[in-house]
């Protein structure tokens, strides 16, 4: 038989239908189910998204269904949890969260799966770092949306800014998916030339200064729209199918993901936003970057900042395991 590359999607709200519509529109995946808790929700998910399958990129299986439906999946995404509310940071997500996974990735265990975790949910360098102890997967099948996201936002207001095709900006978003993230300035380029570079063949026209407002815009993003619609999903959907894409096609991509650290960076036992090489196997290598003294000041602090939340959870949770 011919491998089927099945997905399992865990959590239909948002975030979720938006990454089932557009993983229809991409093509990405042969199989998908659809898995939440408000059954009719998923089920008329699955039903609607049916009756676009005519319209798709070759012929697609969606279906609502249960836990024991992973077994046989190749990738499972989660994006089920409490939403961020008006003023609420993502951290404040986190113990709330995490009980909610606890009981989801057990489920998922409980049915054979023995693939590679996805996580979306927020805070997803933290929750990352629940499913990989929950989950008992080796680190590297266990990864987080991380900055990815922040890293598009990043592209996208350069290639603005700078009047280029956001696919010719190179950029990374380093750290925390949230307000201790940077921007590594070090290593913005577009087309191979630095951001400095470009910055100063016209001097009339940008100004370094710029930089720090835009990357305030990339950090505090969410918030903004949060305030204007309740809840981001359109970007982070998008998002999670380019790396289903990129796992699923084995395609050895880079991309900023929520990775397992073990000296990387000069941190160890950490989920945190880096480029790393992801395929078929999940992350087969974190990228080192050459950092700046600034940068580096910024992402051990950034680590500080996560662990200051993940430390009295990890206890709470596995200090007799």
């Amino acid at each position: 038989m011919e491998r089927v590359n099945r997905v399992a999607l865990i959590g239909t709200g948002f975030v979720g239908s938006s990454y089932a519509f557009a993983l229809l529109n991409q093509g990405v995946a042969d199989e998908l189910v659809m898995i939440d808790l408000n059954k009719d929700k998923s089920e008329g998910d699955a039903m609607d998204l049916n009756h676009g399958v005519p319209f798709a990129p070759g012929s697609k299986k969606i279906w609502f269904g249960d836990y024991q439906d992973c077994k046989d999946a190749d990738l499972v995404v989660i994006t089920a949890g409490a939403n961020q509310k008006p003023g609420e940071t993502r951290l404040d997500l986190v113990e709330k969260n995490s009980n909610i996974f606890k009981e989801i990735v057990t489920a998922v265990m409980n049915s054979g799966f023995d693939g590679i975790f996805l996580v979306a949910t927020n805070p997803v360098d933290i929750l990352t770092y629940m499913t990989w102890k929950f989950s008992g997967l080796p680190s590297h099948r266990v990864i987080g949306s991380g900055t990815i996201l922040d890293t598009a936002r990043l592209r996208y207001l350069l290639s603005d800014y700078f009047d280029v095709d956001a696919r010719n900006i190179h950029a990374y978003i380093m750290g925390e998916h949230g307000d201790s993230e940077l921007p590594v300035w070090s290593h913005a380029n577009i087309g191979g030339r630095s951001v400095f570079d470009r910055i100063h063949d016209r001097p009339d026209q940008y100004k370094v200064e710029d930089l720090d407002d835009i990357f305030v815009n990339v950090r505090d993003a969410a918030y903004h729209i949060i305030q204007r619609k309740g809840a981001t999903y359109y970007g982070i959907a998008m998002g999670l199918v380019r790396l289903t894409k990129a796992i699923l096609h084995n395609e050895n991509s880079i991309l900023t993901v929520s990775a397992y650290l073990e000296g990387e960076y000069g941190e160890e036992d950490l989920y945190i936003g880096v480029p790393a090489i992801v395929n078929r196997t999940g992350i087969r290598e974190v990228l080192h970057l050459n950092l700046d003294n600034e940068e580096k000041e910024n992402f051990k602090k950034s680590a500080a900042v996560l662990r200051e939340t993940m430390d009295p959870l990890v206890d709470k949770f596995f200090e007799n395991k």
